[in-house]
């Protein structure tokens, strides 16, 4: 539908001239196409049997994929021929019997559809959302920690800890997927009295698809807080035993499936018989015996009893007030079917939670779930794949596609959003960015429970989820049945010509050994996504990577870890909405007139994007920072760049020149920024008042530091960022005139040994301060300067004497955390979180980092 709205603009470079009968096909065929829409939305919550829906569903997608492959193709060989060529008329015109037969077949299984009758209704009814029991996202924070039915448990898991022996025990939680073993041990290590006990703390997942170097870059990243890539194993592993050598240290290794992964990471943990802990979760009683001793024998998770599940339910979608009496038999029969399963419970709480609270409706779930019998797990999945069917028809590809990322990976939710965009699932809503929306989309299925909340941003905005072992291995099946997205491993070696979407997270090389030349049919494959480290080797005498010229159809390329030069790739591939990817030439891009997203690098020096992209209407998103902007062309040519959202770019006179072009800019991070360039670049913010986000990598030095305006004001402004630039510290001042600021974050950003805060400097609503490098020696402020301050997060600052004890008094503050700092500021932020205490505030936490 996006493709053909685009062919019906007045000024489309992708339609016909002189041939009117294209657009009013067109018309026709979007009309269906909108039709055969309101219908799968307005009919997934309506039909009794989920089945039929699906095989409908499955119907309505062959025949729109098949339409949109004809499309494209014949749209394609359009673009890649010059105006006026006798050729391009000849592949006009069969671009429009292309059509024509398009819009029969479409118009035919629109008639079909439409007589299709369903003699019995579900007839749920949608939640109102002004009586949606869900919390804002700020308050799902401490629900996510609630643990129901589990002081026992806890209890056990603290008497291991807190144990006499002084030698290092592993402390094994067994069990069943979804059983609870994960909060657990969440629960535990995220405890401010437990984690006070120890000077290092590390939470690495292991997962079946045991990868051993992926785990020991974990553990050295949770160490050390440095990505040491570079290192071989061996020396992955000294560092890690150096980093805990002679400190006392609290570990936990989740999801462990084999004793060979628990035999190497034992390996690495010294014994300084000084009470250290490594609490470990599996679901194989094998392996938590082989790492337990005799002493300490594993720790078997139990069911919930039906007190405890209806309590977790209940909370889970009432909160703290009663269910209603008219619901509660049939609630309690439905709980009944979850046979004490918290991840069954918690999932189909979701679901409920998303409809009216009627005794009729409580029925119907309860009824479906009456047709399902087996084993917990039988039943789980059974729960699972219901909570799935009943997803509004808009969420559902979104669903399925966070379910193909590999096993226990943190999904950074600006990616996934991204990418959502680029796959075209975020439906468009007037007056309002698909970023927005795709936002909205999470949090549903978050409110859903049906992924979770992996770490926030300091503005308290998801910024990584997950996805449970259980709910993913759903996705998996679903997606690949309905042909969504189709995630590959090393284990898998069938072709993806036929697959829509390809996720692979490391190479296979069977994928591209054949060139896709010699396969039968052409390739329909829309996305090819390429995930991890260093995990592609692109050598010898066939480069594989020119086979993917051949996936005419491509829209999304995310091939940022493969390292190859995509320039002779890219042109032929006419239809990329996304590309992510290392591009030495970037004139190769010129012929994209459908690129929303481009992020790309070069290995060339001066090389700029192609003079095109000023006649690109779709861009919303660029990220070039080692690739120059064109100058815009000379004379009256429109430019089509208002609709840019993110630009991520090198300073550069050019760039000065165009960033008063760009009305609708949210989010900007330009480098370099020069002391000579600094004063036109102040310029330009003051008509950049839509700016949500800056970051600014600037090149002053102390010899020549930057100073602010007085009269900088961006208001809608929530997040800075500033690196180099050494500013006065008196110029905060000014910063805390930004109205709705609440994410600062400055690493030599601020110059000179005092920083004193007068009491008529306020930042009315930072959340989060983050102060790095510098040679601030005193730091004098109040909690009046930061009545909002829930985070502060100082960092390599050896000569700060202390911090400030009235920053103590804030509030709304909920953490401190302290890397490489002088020990005098460890010791006041002790002070404060004893005194915090002392006001009954147990969950303050402060976190140190030395190295």
């Amino acid at each position: 539908m996006h493709t053909l709205q685009q062919l019906l603009q007045s000024k489309s470079p992708l339609i016909c001239t002189g041939d009117t009968s294209i657009q009013q096909h067109v018309e026709s065929l979007y009309q269906d196409l909108c039709d055969l829409q309101v219908f799968l939305e307005n009919t997934t919550m309506e039909v009794k049997d989920i089945e039929d829906v699906k095989v409908l569903e499955k119907r309505i997608k062959d025949v729109v994929y098949k339409a949109e492959d004809r499309i494209d193709s014949s749209l394609g060989s359009i673009i890649l021929l010059d105006n006026g060529d006798d050729d391009r008329v000849r592949a006009c015109k069969a671009f429009n019997e292309e059509l024509q037969q398009v819009e029969k077949e479409v118009c035919f299984l629109k008639k079909e559809v439409m007589v299709i009758k369903f003699n019995k209704h579900i007839g749920f009814s949608k939640l109102p959302e002004s009586a949606t029991s869900f919390p804002s996202s700020r308050q799902s924070t401490t629900e996510e920690k609630t643990v129901v039915g589990m002081k026992d448990d806890l209890n056990t898991i603290l008497n291991c800890i807190n144990a006499q022996t002084k030698e290092l025990i592993a402390i094994s939680v067994v069990g069943m997927g979804g059983i609870g073993k994960t909060t657990l041990a969440r629960k535990v290590f995220d405890d401010s009295m437990i984690r006070s006990q120890f000077d290092k703390h590390a939470w690495v997942t292991i997962s079946e698809d045991y990868n051993k170097r992926q785990m020991l870059l974990d553990v050295v990243s949770s160490i050390t807080g440095i990505n040491q890539e570079i290192m071989s194993n061996d020396k992955l592993m000294e560092t890690v035993y150096k980093g805990l050598k002679g400190r006392r240290f609290l570990i936990v290794i989740d999801d462990l499936w084999s004793t060979e992964a628990w035999n190497l990471m034992r390996r690495i943990f010294p014994n300084d018989y000084n009470k250290s802990r490594i609490i470990l979760t599996t679901r194989l009683k094998n392996v938590a015996n082989h790492a337990s001793s005799s002493d300490f024998p594993p720790h078997d998770m139990s069911f919930l009893s039906l007190d405890d599940s209806w309590n977790l339910f209940t909370e889970r979608l009432f909160k703290k007030d009663p269910c209603p009496p008219q619901l509660e038999v049939t609630g309690k029969h439905i709980i009944l079917q979850c046979q004490g399963l918290p991840l069954s419970i918690v999932v189909i709480s979701g679901l409920i939670g998303n409809i009216e609270r009627t005794h009729d409706n409580w029925k119907k779930i309860e009824e479906n779930l009456n047709s399902f019998f087996g084993t917990a797990s039988e039943q789980c999945q059974a729960i699972l794949s219901l909570s799935y069917n009943y997803l509004p028809q808009y969420l559902k590809a979104c669903f399925l596609y966070i379910g193909s990322f590999p096993e226990d990976m943190e999904i950074r939710v600006s990616k996934l959003i991204s990418s959502w965009i680029a796959e075209q699932f975020i439906k468009a809503r007037s007056n309002t960015r698909l970023e927005v929306v795709a936002e909205e989309y999470l949090q549903e299925l978050t409110d859903r429970s049906l992924i979770l909340v992996g770490g926030r941003r300091a503005n308290g905005r998801i910024k990584t989820c997950k996805i449970h072992d259980l709910l993913r291995q759903m996705c998996i099946r679903e997606a690949q049945i309905e042909n969504v997205v189709h995630f590959t491993n090393n284990y898998v070696s069938d072709g993806i010509n036929d697959h829509r979407r390809v996720i692979i997270p490391y190479l296979i090389q069977d994928y591209f050994r054949d060139h896709p030349e010699h396969r039968n049919g052409k390739i329909t494959t829309r996305s090819l996504i390429f995930l991890g480290r260093q995990s592609y080797v692109v050598t010898g005498i066939y480069y594989w990577p020119y086979s993917i010229s051949d996936f005419k159809l491509l829209k999304v390329l995310d091939a940022h870890a493969i390292g190859f030069d995509f320039s002779r790739i890219i042109p032929q591939l006419v239809h990329l909405r996304y590309v992510d990817a290392r591009v030495n030439d970037p004139s190769s891009l010129a012929k994209l007139f459908n690129l929303q997203t481009i992020i790309i690098y070069s290995q060339k020096k001066n090389v700029q994007l192609p003079t095109e992209i000023w006649t690109m209407s779709e861009i919303k998103h660029v990220d070039i920072t080692d690739v120059d902007m064109p100058n815009p062309p000379l004379g009256e040519q429109p430019l089509f760049l208002n609709n840019l959202h993110t630009l991520a770019v090198k300073s550069s006179a050019v760039v000065l020149k165009i960033l008063r072009s760009f009305p609708n800019l949210n989010k900007l991070k330009i480098n370099d920024v020069r002391s000579t360039e600094w004063n036109a670049f102040l310029d330009c913010l003051l008509v950049l008042e839509g700016l949500v986000t800056l970051n600014i990598q600037a090149a002053a030095s102390l010899n020549s530091p930057f100073f602010l305006s007085k009269d900088i004001f961006l208001p809608n402004l929530a997040k800075l960022s500033l690196n180099s630039t050494f500013f006065p510290w008196e110029d905060m001042a000014v910063l805390a005139k930004l109205p709705n600021l609440e994410v600062l974050k400055a690493d030599n950003a601020f110059w000179g040994t005092d920083w004193k805060l007068d009491e008529d400097v306020v930042f009315p609503e930072l959340k989060y301060l983050g102060v790095h490098h510098g040679n601030l020696e005193i730091w004098e402020a109040t909690s009046d300067n930061f009545p909002m301050l829930e985070e502060l997060n100082l960092s390599w600052l050896h000569f700060l004497e202390e911090i400030p004890e009235s920053i103590g008094e804030i509030m709304t503050l909920r953490s401190i955390e302290i890397k490489d700092c002088n020990s005098a500021v460890i010791t006041s932020a002790e002070q404060i979180r004893e005194n915090q205490e002392i006001y009954g505030n147990y969950e303050f936490q402060v976190r140190f980092v030395i190295y």
